[in-house]
């Protein structure tokens, strides 16, 4: 019973924690500077070729990987198989 009660204690306790922390503001302090408003880049342009971070090259990699290790599963399995059809 209790090792399953520490699980679910921990998983229950980072849950609720990540909704308090995304739940907190940034109020400007006295004599800080607040949002100055207008768009981004020079002269209220956006910034060219539309901001935001590349995707690609890290989702190439991670595709990669996934089929990489599903052949080594493949693999391993059917040299399981072979095995046993041997014996």
């Amino acid at each position: 019973m209790k090792k399953k009660l520490i699980p679910i204690i921990l998983t229950s306790f980072f849950f609720v924690l990540s909704f308090v922390v995304m739940a907190q503001t940034h109020a400007p302090a006295v004599g800080e500077p607040g949002d100055p408003g207008g768009e981004p880049g020079p002269g209220g342009e956006p910034p060219i070729g539309g901001g935001g971070a590349p995707i690609g090259g890290g989702t190439l990699i991670l595709m990669g990987l996934g089929a990489a290790y599903g052949g080594k599963k493949v693999y391993t399995l059917f040299k399981e198989n072979q095995e046993a059809l041997e014996d």
